[in-house]
């Protein structure tokens, strides 16, 4: 499908560069922008000439990408001639070495002072040099690439960091707390143990109870309750990776890791009396955003569920949980630009929040009607009111988030140009688990639309996908106004009886139950409701990561491998990002611009990269060599299926998965906007760190 003037967001970099790529204007008919950087993108550059591609050996997409970012990198990164630059790790090209600082490191101006400056554990330092003096041995360290030396730090009291993963807490529900092990070999015996899930919860008891014998090889456990990356960020580095099997065969991977918690009070500071949990949970409030389509076919779903929030209203009102549930409403149609005459995309009738009566909102759903217009499609842009829900609704005073969303239709994809937001369902997903909420979709199979139900399902399966959980798909079938009331009554009566014995303070000792029985609403609600509850009293009570220096851990739950017990993330810098987006970018744009002749793209793309650069030779030395991404993709124990493709693989694809390849790069460039756009997850590691030096936690599954 061709495109027409799409813009994409500008993630500007905070060295002074700026690239020659596309400019970006709000994607929004709303007019939301996207943030804006100090130094944003300028135009997009053109291509010089083109390289043969006879003789030439199939290349692979990462090492093309690492050609674009060094071409990048080249135009953008160069030192002044004066300065210095960090050392490169032994073997690589690109890559420069890095290193945490141990807790009660110091930083001196020189390694013969006596007195140096206390340095925050785990503050992340490049290595300017190596030396030793008195035979001791210290590394000079600096907080950037630009020659920003800081001194000295003594070797004994820092540890390499090869790589950029890190690790964060998995959704606690359906899942044990995670065991961290003083070694690699006792980590091993239990992950390959017949016994395994019985000796991991005698040993987590023995944590809990605080009953480990001097000999444990357990040296701390995840905290009870959720630690919340937002409220209280902590870095897991991953500082070695081997691969390994369970005694029943399933793949599991060992990591060792260092920990501590970011911006650690210090220890003279007399910590609070912990908050009562009881009284917490007293104040657990639910929100719940209904996303309803307002389509030709939708006005007696629409008075259905007003009937559901009418009679959950009247049930409640004179009970002690009145006010602790609040309901939120979105109306959605299609496309303006296609048919105008529809009015809105999507659009707030009655916003979330603690001081909305329930009256209101039933007065904001009578004012609800479904358009006389139709449009061209049967489907609609039911993405457009998730993201609207997502953004515009204040999550902020509610434990439990839910978003629900009812249609007959499936929603416009991410590649059509009509869009509102070019965000697929993968991409709203991760956004909305950013922000802790977890979405349902009811699809009305209705006769109508039988053509469109599979495209539909394929779209909202991946949208509702929640940890633990499954998909929080549910479709009716018929999808007449009486089946849909029905299944909307059950599933806001499950919703509302986890808020209750949450209220009530019947917390569960346990997670529920996992794998949910497919389809089990009830199974799957509970799931969903435990992980609300651990992730709220997490939040109040500010609950940290445990204060470890170096052990060893599992990624995956030690009685139910199944499920992942840790998520992988790339800690990347502005600057990073900012490289990484301008490199897919230009991918993106020479896809576009080869759509009739693919066996040029590769070719393409090596000119555009050397147009970028200041000096084309040496981007031609560096893609030959396998630079920074390259390099950086080579290491890493986890792999990326889209850039492993290679120039045969391209051309045998045929142009509808390439087409696919394409979307897939731009909906997460449209992700990588809402990253840059998310300020309370940029964390710098230490002090007078330069703004392009801090760090966003990417999700693995986020990078291309």
């Amino acid at each position: 499908m061709p495109r027409r003037g799409r813009r994409l967001p500008p993630i500007g970099r905070e060295d002074g560069g700026a690239l020659p790529l596309t400019p970006a204007l709000s994607p929004k008919g709303r007019g939301r922008k996207w943030h804006r950087l100090p130094r944003p993108f300028g135009e997009r550059a053109g291509v010089r000439g083109e390289m043969p591609m006879q003789g030439r050996s199939p290349m692979r997409l990462f090492r093309l990408l690492a050609l674009v970012l060094a071409g990048l990198c080249v135009g953008l990164g160069a030192l002044p001639a004066e300065a210095r630059a960090p050392l490169l790790i032994e073997g690589k090209k690109t890559l420069y070495q890095r290193v945490l600082a141990r807790p009660g490191a110091e930083v001196v101006s020189d390694p013969m002072a006596a007195l140096g400056k206390p340095v925050p554990p785990f503050t992340v330092f490049y290595v300017y040099g190596r030396q030793s003096v008195g035979g001791r041995d210290f590394v000079e360290v600096g907080t950037s690439t630009r020659g920003d030396v800081a001194g000295f730090i003594a070797a004994d009291r820092v540890i390499d960091w090869k790589q950029s993963l890190t690790v964060a807490f998995a959704n606690p529900a359906a899942r044990e707390r995670v065991l961290f092990l003083k070694d690699r070999e006792a980590l091993g015996r239990l992950m390959s143990s017949p016994a395994r899930a019985a000796e991991a919860a005698a040993m987590r008891d023995a944590a809990i109870g605080d009953r480990l014998p001097p000999d444990s090889p357990v040296l701390a456990i995840e905290p009870p309750t959720f630690v919340d990356l937002a409220r209280q960020f902590y870095l897991l580095p991953i500082l070695n990776a081997e691969q390994a099997l369970t005694d029943d065969g399933f793949p599991v991977r060992l990591l060792e890791v260092a920990s501590v918690p970011a911006n650690k009070p210090p220890v003279t500071v007399a910590a609070p009396p912990p908050p009562d949990p009881d009284e917490m949970l007293r104040r657990f409030k639910v929100g719940i955003t209904v996303v309803i389509d307002n389509s030709v076919s939708m006005q007696p779903h629409i008075e259905r569920t007003r009937d559901v929030v009418r009679r959950i209203h009247e049930q409640l009102k004179d009970t002690p949980f009145a006010d602790n549930i609040r309901f939120g409403v979105v109306g959605f149609r299609d496309s303006t630009k296609v048919t105008p005459s529809l009015e809105y995309v999507a659009k707030v009738f009655s916003p979330l929040s603690p001081d909305r009566r329930p009256l209101e909102t039933l007065a904001a759903l009578d004012t609800m009607k479904a358009t006389r217009v139709s449009s061209p499609n049967f489907y609609e842009d039911s993405f457009a009111g998730i993201k609207l829900a997502l953004d515009e609704m204040d999550w902020g005073p509610f434990g439990g988030r839910y978003i629900i969303l009812i249609t007959d239709a499936g929603s416009r994809a991410a590649n059509d140009p009509s869009s509102d937001t070019h965000l697929g369902p993968e991409q709203l997903s991760q956004l909305a688990q950013q922000k802790g909420i977890a979405v349902f979709a009811l699809h009305l199979l209705t006769p109508a639309g039988v053509n469109d139900h599979a495209r539909a399902e394929a779209q909202y399966r991946p949208l509702t996908r929640f940890p633990g959980a499954g998909s929080l798909y549910y479709p009716v079938p018929g999808g007449s106004p009486d089946a849909f009331g029905r299944m909307a009554d059950q599933l806001v009566d499950t919703l509302v009886a986890q808020a209750r014995a949450t209220v009530a303070a019947a917390t569960p000792a346990a997670p529920p139950p996992a794998p949910p029985a497919a389809g089990s609403m009830a199974d799957q609600g509970a799931i969903v409701g435990y992980a609300m509850r651990m992730a709220y009293l997490g939040r109040e009570q500010g609950t940290r990561a445990p204060d470890v220096f170096r052990a060893w851990t599992a990624d995956r739950d030690t009685t139910k491998p199944t499920l992942p017990a840790l998520d992988v993330r790339v800690l990347l810098t502005k600057n990073q990002l900012s490289d990484l987006a301008a490199a897919l970018r230009l991918i993106l744009d020479q896809g576009e611009k080869n759509r009739l002749s693919p066996q040029d793209f590769f070719a393409q793309l090596q000119s555009a990269a050397a147009a970028t650069a200041r000096d084309p030779s040496l981007v031609r030395q560096v893609g030959n060599l396998g630079d920074l991404l390259g390099e950086y993709l080579q290491d890493l124990p986890y792999r990326s299926q889209i850039l492993g493709l290679d120039e045969r693989e391209w051309l045998a694809m045929g142009p509808a998965a390439q087409r696919e390849v394409l979307d897939t790069i731009e909906a997460k460039l449209r992700l990588y906007g809402e990253f840059d756009a998310t300020s309370n997850l940029w964390i710098a590691f230490g002090e007078g760190q330069a703004a392009g030096e801090t760090y966003f936690p990417v999700p693995l599954e986020a990078l291309p």
